[in-house]
């Protein structure tokens, strides 16, 4: 088992950043890959951010060159630095985690962005 808490959500302008974690603990010997996601009221779960450990980093189209995951592996912990922030990025962001057929998810944390 793995277990996942996230946090750094919070209200923020648009334009503003938040910085995202999410701490790892239990199993976490050979997780492949660690990913957020985030899911907008009204609309289906999305994959964010993806990071896995041979060091591959893929994004979402829409958050390219704003957003930026990274791992502490030290620490167990993923994070999202988003920047650039606009409306249509609120929604509870969630963190994965994915170990051989296991899917792995935190409680997530809201983020919204307005004015």
């Amino acid at each position: 088992q793995v277990q996942l808490v996230e946090s750094g959500g919070g209200l923020v302008q648009p334009g503003g950043s938040l910085r995202l974690s999410c701490a790892a603990s239990g199993s976490i010997f050979r997780i492949n890959s660690m990913n957020w996601y985030r899911q907008a009221p009204g609309k289906q779960r999305e994959l964010v951010a993806a990071s896995t450990s041979g060091g591959s980093i893929n994004y979402a189209d829409s958050v390219k060159g704003r957003f930026s995951i990274s791992r502490d592996n030290a620490k167990n912990t993923v994070y999202l630095q988003m920047n650039s922030l606009n409306p249509e990025d609120t929604a509870v962001y969630y963190c994965n985690a994915v170990k051989g057929l296991d899917s792995y998810w935190g409680q997530g944390t809201q983020v919204t962005v307005s004015s």
